[in-house]
């Protein structure tokens, strides 16, 4: 329940701003710089890339060993969160 709640959470924040919703999954990251750069040329352009890789996030998050994405250049949202900033 807690993730579905975040879920919500975080597409209501995409609505009204995508790249805020972009930082909170990727962190300071390329795809947070490339939304900023698709929300100045225009709302929606913004919109569909936040949702995309909100889209990944969550999709990778589920997955066992989740395929790479393309167009994605965060390692946080290829890996859906899991492991990150771990020592292998």
């Amino acid at each position: 329940m807690a993730g579905t709640a975040s879920m919500l959470c975080l597409i209501i924040i995409t609505l009204f701003f995508p790249p805020l919703g972009v930082f909170l999954i990727s962190g300071c990251s390329v795809d947070f710089l490339i939304n900023i750069l698709l929300t100045i040329l225009g709302y929606l352009p913004g919109h569909i890339h936040a949702f995309y890789l909100e889209y990944v996030y969550y999709q990778n998050r589920e997955a066992v060993a989740a395929q790479p994405a393309p167009g994605v250049y965060s390692d946080r949202i290829q890996r859906g969160g899991r492991d990150y900033g771990t020592i292998p």
